[in-house]
């Protein structure tokens, strides 16, 4: 049996007992394993190994007898398998989520979260971290850039601060290709998007609600500094569902629906990761299909589409497939001409 196998049967095993409020019998947490983990085969003997494998590693495995036989369950003492009052499902789940929030390195955030998973280390018996450490072999995170927020801490405390007391604040803001420039805005959140923080925030000397509120990307942040001058948040503002209108990062309170055409590959590709939870596939006989999404930009279009190369069209709105159609051409350009 490989190293990795038992890990996973083993943990398996954890979340089983975890959820059994009064104990499950050999023969019963086998049938259990067998079918959650598509086994072939199993002895009682190795699922009793497993738990004396445990129990010597520090977790509070308990047995009783009771009418249907001898019964395993986690010390009464405990809600979850440590002392710090966490189970084994969430252990795992915590060092995930550690991991997909590399981006905030250099914050305030992250700082609460290494106390936090230094308190855990601590309060965990060493053998059981171990496995938990060997566990986690298992699984990768990655695809997300290094980066980090330590030169940003300073105004990204100011605007936190800002948007708890609803104060304005005054920013340098060097957007890409152009110069630096002063503005106030009105901070509402944060956003985290692909590994990079955006400040959602309104514009104040704007009077259209729909072109008020703006994402503000905090790598174009020169200075922040908060104002003795207070503002009234919107009651109607719900960030959340502000931010889930649109494929992208790009802000805007009306989307547009944007119409691709797929071919058979890029089909399964999309469905495989959809792009956006509102999106429509409808999928042909041949396996080409139609994709409907919503997007406030064509920058957000531009990149998914293009990296489907010929397989994906943009055919409407008029002005995005405009937009695609001159970005190819721009780089057939490139391409066109000869590499000195």
């Amino acid at each position: 049996m490989a190293r990795n196998e038992q890990l996973i049967r083993q943990h398996k095993l954890l979340q089983l007992l975890e959820y059994s409020r009064f104990g499950r019998t050999l023969e019963e947490l086998r049938g259990d394993l067998v079918a959650d983990l598509g086994l072939s085969t199993l002895h009682e003997r190795t699922v009793r190994r497993d738990i004396e494998a445990l129990q010597a590693a520090g977790f509070d495995i308990q047995h009783d007898t009771v009418e249907r036989g001898k019964v395993y369950k986690l010390g009464l003492n405990n809600t979850g398998v440590h002392e710090i009052g966490i189970s084994a499902t969430e252990l795992i789940a915590l060092s995930i989520g550690r991991e997909l929030l590399y981006p905030l390195l250099g914050t305030q955030y992250w700082r609460g979260i290494e106390t936090f998973w230094n308190k855990v280390q601590e309060a965990v018996p060493n053998g059981v971290f171990d496995h938990y450490a060997n566990y986690r072999k298992t699984l990768h995170v990655f695809g997300s850039p290094s980066k980090t927020y330590e030169k940003h801490e300073g105004m990204l405390k100011t605007i936190n601060r800002a948007i708890v007391e609803h104060r304005v604040v005054e920013i340098e803001y060097e957007a890409v290709g152009k110069p630096v420039t002063q503005r106030r805005i009105e901070p509402y959140g944060l956003a985290v998007y692909q590994s990079s923080i955006y400040v959602v925030a309104a514009l104040p000397d704007v009077d259209e609600p729909s072109e008020r509120l703006r994402h503000w990307k905090l790598d174009r942040f020169r200075r922040a500094t908060a104002l003795d001058e207070y503002f009234k948040p919107d009651s109607n503002m719900d960030l959340s569902q502000h931010l889930g209108k649109s494929i992208g990062i790009f802000s805007g309170e009306d989307p547009t629906t944007v119409k691709i055409r797929l071919g058979p590959r890029a089909a399964a590709w999309v469905g495989e990761d959809p792009w956006h939870p509102q999106q429509t596939l409808e999928v042909h006989e041949d396996g080409s299909a139609m994709l409907s999404v919503p997007a406030s930009h064509p920058r957000e279009v531009l990149p998914k589409v293009l990296s489907l190369g010929v397989d994906a069209e943009v055919l409407e709105p008029a002005s995005f497939r405009e937009a695609v159609a001159e970005a190819v051409s721009q780089m057939a350009a490139h391409y066109d001409s000869a590499v000195s």
